[in-house]
């Protein structure tokens, strides 16, 4: 049997949130890649998934299948490019594994550009 990585056909930089100075005596939140890439799956969420997305008014359209180990966590930035190579980035909402670790589930809002 072959292992749950094969279906996990895109790359996905990380961009984790920051907390930096402002230079101002402030602080901002900006946006840090992380190093490498997280191998993933992206796909529309089930229709379990909208239903429970809609209950909790949650903004979850996509869902991200990930290894269980990839340093991905709640409040990341997921981006890429699909398959007709267009931009995409995912905001992630929280991160899931089930009780056996296979696979890392991270329900994410596609973040659409602005004048787009």
């Amino acid at each position: 049997m072959r292992g749950p990585g094969r279906h996990l056909n895109r790359r996905l930089e990380v961009w984790r949130p920051t907390t930096v100075d402002d230079g101002y005596g402030g602080q901002e939140t900006v946006f840090v890649q992380q190093p490498g890439t997280v191998r993933a799956k992206v796909d529309q969420p089930s229709n379990a998934d909208r239903m429970l997305a809609a209950q909790s008014q949650s903004k979850h359209d996509h869902t991200v299948f990930l290894l269980p180990r990839a340093d991905v966590r709640r409040g990341d930035e997921l981006r890429g490019t699909d398959a007709l190579g267009q931009e995409q980035a995912f905001r992630v909402l929280a991160t899931v594994q089930p009780s056996t670790p296979v696979y890392t589930k991270a329900p994410c809002q596609l973040i659409e550009k602005a004048g787009g």
